[in-house]
């Protein structure tokens, strides 16, 4: 296992989760339920305590106080591992929720750069390195010690983790391509028309001190405030050594409803799904199993749990524990969160279940 003494890892979760309809409506984005087990952050600290970090600085903005209540109930439970809340740690250590919390005196970020700026004297501290950066919308199981290591062996400036696509969803994402030695030759942040089949995994690795150069370089300027939008294409265009490791296997950046919506309908696709049941956090009803059922009284190749209360048919779709589903009622490529009741008779195909029975349909073959 690398040595990841000398890495900041941080977290953006500034999300508003706008782009998800009903099912971002009065929720954080990053607490989205997931896969049947989890939320959308806890894929990016589930991988920081398995890659063996002790420790993960939240940058958030938007609902603040809910979202630090959630993680240190979830997360702050145990030796070894927890994410600290910057200015407002203090108020956290040792205690279950805290009654009052500092007030922000600060303004309200701008971009994912400015979050590194206004924390920065939680970032740059004494010892530290490198900053790995994550972000809390994206699906994938990944150890961050080979990037890390990799980092460290070629003297880069910065490491970007990659992924090679169909290329007809680049458009969504930074666009990357390198030449023959592993170099990043071309950054473009959703490109119009794109040239490679390459994209910004959006996790990377800085030299901490190059960074914190950069952005004090920048602040202050005409800028949007942004690492993909203005620190890389700055480091790229100065000449900085930035390079490339490649992600291989499951990793989805859920955007949208519609991209939530197909990715659910992979996980279940078969025993050889890209992210089986098995390798996914569990922190929603953790108490619960929950399993793949390929052909089952009432149930047709769906990832279900072991509470389910089912009197109807349930195919190719994804359930959270608590969910209840009435007599002669069919639920279809669909994703039910916890708790939510189907009622008899009802035919739900193609859409999200929210927990109070709100039917979030999804269009279909929609590329956003």
């Amino acid at each position: 296992m690398a040595d990841l003494r000398a890495v900041r890892a941080v977290l953006l979760a500034g999300g508003e989760g706008r782009r998800m309809g009903p099912l971002g409506t009065g929720r954080l984005k990053p607490l989205v339920p997931y896969g049947g087990t989890c939320r959308l952050i806890d894929f990016s600290l589930a991988n920081a305590r398995a890659s063996g970090l002790s420790e993960v600085l939240l940058l958030s903005q938007y609902e603040e106080r809910l979202l630090m209540d959630d993680l240190h109930r979830v997360w702050n439970t145990g030796p070894g591992f927890r994410v600290h809340f910057g200015p407002y740690d203090t108020a956290y250590r040792g205690r279950e929720v805290p009654v009052r919390i500092p007030q922000r005196t600060w303004p309200l970020e701008r971009g994912t750069a400015d979050a590194l700026i206004r924390k920065g004297e939680y970032i740059f501290t004494e010892g530290v390195e490198d900053v790995l950066v994550l972000h809390a919308d994206h699906v994938y199981r990944y150890d961050y010690g080979p990037l890390v290591e990799a980092h460290r062996a070629s003297g880069a400036a910065l490491t970007i983790a990659y992924q090679r696509i169909d290329r007809r969803w680049v458009h969504l994402f930074g666009m990357v391509r390198f030449d023959g030695g592993g170099r990043l030759t071309e950054f473009v942040e959703k490109p119009e028309n794109p040239t490679s089949d390459l994209v910004f995994a959006a996790f990377c690795v800085f030299d901490a001190a190059v960074l914190r150069r950069y952005l004090s370089d920048l602040d202050g300027t005409d800028w949007q405030h942004d690492i993909s939008r203005d620190v890389i294409p700055a480091m790229l265009a100065a000449g900085e050594h930035i390079r490339g490791h490649e992600v291989c296997g499951h990793w989805e950046d859920i955007g949208t409803v519609e991209r939530y919506h197909r990715a659910h309908l992979a996980l279940v696709s078969g025993p050889r799904a890209p992210l089986p049941v098995e390798r996914m956090p569990r922190t929603v009803r953790p108490q619960v199993a929950r399993r793949w059922v390929a052909d089952a009284p009432g149930v047709r190749a769906s990832l279900v749990p072991a509470d389910l209360v089912n009197a109807g048919l349930v195919a190719q779709s994804v359930l959270f524990p608590g969910v209840r589903v009435g007599a002669g009622a069919r639920v279809r490529r669909s994703v039910v969160l916890p708790g939510a009741v189907i009622p008899p008779g009802a035919d739900i195909d193609a859409a999200v279940v929210l927990e109070d029975g709100h039917i979030q349909h999804v269009a279909q073959g929609v590329s956003a």
